[in-house]
C-alpha cells in the first residue's frame, strides 16, 4: 500500500472540510448550537458563499498542482505568493 505524505493528507482534509461547508451552505444548514433548529441563509449570503466556494476550488487546484507537479521547476514560494495576491 503506498504511503500518503503529510502534505497530501492536509490538502485532503482541507478539501473535505471545504466541500462539507459548501454543502451545508448550499442546502441552508446553519448550526446555531447543540439541538437548535437550522436556519436558511438569505440570498445575499448564498451568493457570498458561492463566491467563496469558487475561490476555495481555485486554491485547492493550485495546492494539488503544487503537491503533484514536482519536476516543473516552479518555486513553492512563487506559488504561495500567487495565492496570497488573488484576494
Amino acid at each position: 500500500m503506498p504511503e500518503i505524505g503529510v502534505f497530501t493528507m492536509i490538502v485532503l482534509i482541507v478539501a473535505i472540510s471545504a466541500i462539507a461547508s459548501v454543502y451545508r451552505a448550499k442546502y441552508g444548514v446553519v448550526r446555531r448550537g447543540k439541538g437548535e433548529d437550522f436556519v436558511r441563509p438569505d440570498d445575499g449570503e448564498n451568493e457570498r458563499l458561492r463566491a467563496e466556494l469558487r475561490a476555495l476550488k481555485e486554491r485547492v487546484a493550485v495546492l494539488e498542482r503544487i503537491a503533484t507537479d514536482n519536476d516543473r521547476g516552479l518555486s513553492l514560494d512563487r506559488e504561495i505568493e500567487a495565492l496570497r495576491h488573488r484576494d
